[in-house]
């Protein structure tokens, strides 16, 4: 019997995953990747990479993927929270252009798997955040493509908090929206 529960989102290919959590006094236990687990739940691949990233309460990061080296990704948090979203970019996809928003922790434990073909970013809710991710391809610089985080024909509702200013690279300030998106090879 599997370790990891999967529920699948109103995306196709989106999946939320929670581990089976064992905890005692001393802590607690948790499998965070099963390959038998995942086959048993239609998520066949190969990961390559490990990322880990951390950043402060306010960061956004994306909304990033790779144009001709496409990933399919499972991002979770180990010490924070984050809002974690993820814009379907496939084409031919009923759901093109379409976002669904998971919030992970290290409270909750919660894993997302985001399939090849969508754009992905996440906005920091706590002070701090420790953020991993297994990739199904490396990451190549000259590859990366974005979507500007608040175009208005997403409609991401980024879950603002009072008084705290949003944090951004300069390049994720300066991507274009949807409509400017040229379809490429996923």
């Amino acid at each position: 019997m599997g370790q990891i529960k999967v529920e699948t989102c109103e995306i196709e290919g989106l999946k939320v995953l929670t581990p089976q959590v064992f905890g005692d006094s001393r802590g607690y236990f948790m499998e965070t990747y099963s390959k038998r687990d995942f086959m048993n739940a239609g998520i066949d691949m190969e990961f390559v990479q490990d990322n880990q990233s951390a950043s402060k309460r306010g960061v956004l990061r994306g909304l990033h993927f790779q144009k001709k080296f496409p990933q399919d990704k499972l991002v979770r948090v180990i010490n924070g929270e984050v809002f974690d979203v993820a814009v379907d970019l496939r084409s031919g996809s009923k759901t093109f252009g379409k976002w669904f928003g998971v919030t992970l922790s290290s409270e909750n434990k919660k894993q997302f798997f985001i399939p090849k073909g969508f754009a992905h970013g996440f906005l920091v809710l706590s002070d701090y955040a420790e953020f991993a991710y297994k990739c199904t391809d490396f990451y190549h610089p000259d590859d990366e493509g974005g979507i500007i985080w608040n175009d208005l024909d997403i409609g991401v509702e980024w879950p603002y908090q009072d008084g705290v200013e949003l944090i951004m690279s300069d390049k994720d300030q300066k991507w274009g929206g949807i409509k400017d998106f040229v379809e490429s090879s996923f």
